[in-house]
């Protein structure tokens, strides 16, 4: 395929995502309120308790779980940022199937085998984090406002903490996607499992660092659950390389691990013997004189 027919398609590809995402945007706006509601979920419900505690156990008459927006244009801004979240998480099939269409013909046969293994657990991984982020931000958000003063209230403000949230769900997301460029490293021969195995411990160190600085909020739960999960990711996905090394190694033959530069090894090399040869009698002198001639 030419250069030409490749840009062509790549633009067909990227209009067609395009109408995709604006269609889930379209949905995204129609459920934004509903989004809304799940994402102020967690705080309201501890808003909830702390309002019934305050007052010996019985909720406040006209209680209501209330954010604030501090700018005119919040309100607008906020709905159009749920609802293109959620258009990108509805639409998310058919654009990442377009973008897979657009790589797919300069693939080998094995190499889309396994590509369709990692789109397949790419969602999954993803989705598995932001749940586990949204468990999160409901113990940190109990953790952080159980440091108020009780004489001192609090409201919060809406962009902030939709941000808050959705970048907690962003982070766990793109973190549990790591243990898939793990298994890439290993499938093309770049890192061996059991070199792997070996670097455990700075594999952790670096989770846990990785966990303390991308985690937007400041209490120990989040950085340690996202950290913890990494860790357990990490060593599945060491143990497929190890599992992938061994059947790999049953398929390839001895010498395959053997560098250019080194000589193979002859311990089984059985030498048979070779019996002496018949002498050579001494040409006559007619045979010389021949000779002579040619």
């Amino acid at each position: 395929m030419a250069l030409m027919e490749h840009l062509r398609e790549l633009r067909t590809r990227l209009f067609r995502a395009s109408v995709a995402i604006v269609l889930g945007l379209i949905v995204g706006y129609l459920l934004h309120t509903w989004v809304l509601k799940i994402l102020q979920d967690p705080y309201c419900q501890i808003s909830l308790k702390n309002a019934t505690a305050a007052n010996n156990g019985v909720l406040p008459q006209g209680w209501r779980c209330e954010f604030v927006a501090l700018k005119v244009t919040d309100p607008l801004l906020l709905t159009l940022k749920i609802s293109l979240w959620s258009g990108l998480i509805v639409s998310s099939p058919f654009w990442m199937y377009q973008l897979w269409a657009f790589v797919a013909p300069g693939l080998h046969r094995s190499e889309r085998r396994w590509a369709y293994v990692f789109a397949g657990l790419a969602a999954p991984l993803f989705a598995a984090g932001a749940v586990l982020a949204f468990i999160v931000v409901s113990k940190g958000l109990e953790f952080l406002i159980g440091f108020i003063n009780p004489n001192t209230s609090i409201m919060l403000e809406a962009m902030a903490y939709v941000d808050f949230v959705t970048g907690m769900m962003l982070v766990f997301g793109v973190a549990f996607e790591f243990p898939l460029g793990i298994m890439l490293a290993n499938i093309a021969g770049i890192a061996s499992g059991k070199r792997l195995l070996g670097w455990w411990r700075i594999a952790v160190f670096i989770f846990f660092v990785f966990a303390a600085i991308a985690t937007p909020t400041a209490d120990p739960f989040g950085m340690t659950f996202l950290a913890l999960c990494m860790s357990l990711l990490y060593f599945g996905a060491v143990a497929f390389a190890l599992v992938n090394d061994k059947r790999r190694g049953r398929n390839r033959p001895s010498y395959a691990n053997i560098g250019d530069d080194e000589t193979s090894a002859l311990d089984d090399y059985d030498v048979e013997p070779v019996e002496a040869a018949a002498p050579v009698a001494a040409p006559t002198p007619l045979e010389r004189r021949f000779d002579d001639i040619t």
